[in-house]
């Protein structure tokens, strides 16, 4: 599995960014207000996950006092924050471009300025997201085999070439 690319995530939360911009210019007064609950959602999802990302990079350092990590509950929280990493950048792009427009519109609509400070919370909480799956991706990363352990683990398949190749 290849970690999560930067590139893709930005192009995704511009796209997203476009599309609500487009989407609340058009139909701003046939919404209803603006949540506070989905960006608090998402800051305690990135707490959670930054959390397990800890935790899991402690364990796979074998830091003292630390469990030895189940290999599929690495599986399931590198599956858990490709999958989170991608949605939180989408729910970045949707706050992100509703908050732009929301700073547009100050002076000429008075519900803008109520919509502006969970619009803006749930950006934060989307970016804080994308952090956040990132560094538990990261975390979920074996670590390199100490330098007197190189050729240990690794199997028969090196030598091998080591031999076709000289």
């Amino acid at each position: 599995m290849r970690p999560t690319s930067l590139s893709t995530l930005v192009v995704a939360g511009l796209a997203m960014a476009a599309v609500s911009w487009l989407a609340i210019s058009r139909f701003y007064g046939d919404f209803p207000s603006i949540p506070w609950l989905p960006g608090i959602t998402l800051l305690a999802l990135a707490g959670l996950e930054l959390a397990a990302g800890v935790n899991t990079k402690n364990r796979l350092d074998r830091r003292p006092g630390t469990e030895p990590v189940d290999p599929l509950l690495v599986a399931r929280y590198l599956v858990l924050a490709k999958a989170s990493s991608l949605a939180a950048a989408l729910f970045t792009g949707l706050y992100a471009g509703i908050s732009v427009w929301l700073l547009t519109e100050q002076g000429r609509l008075a519900e803008a300025q109520n919509d502006l400070v969970p619009a803006v919370v749930g950006t934060v909480g989307g970016l804080t997201l994308v952090a956040a799956a990132l560094f538990l991706e990261r975390a979920c990363r074996v670590p390199a085999p100490p330098s007197g352990d190189s050729k240990q683990g690794q199997g028969a398949e090196p030598d091998a070439q080591e031999e076709a190749g000289a």
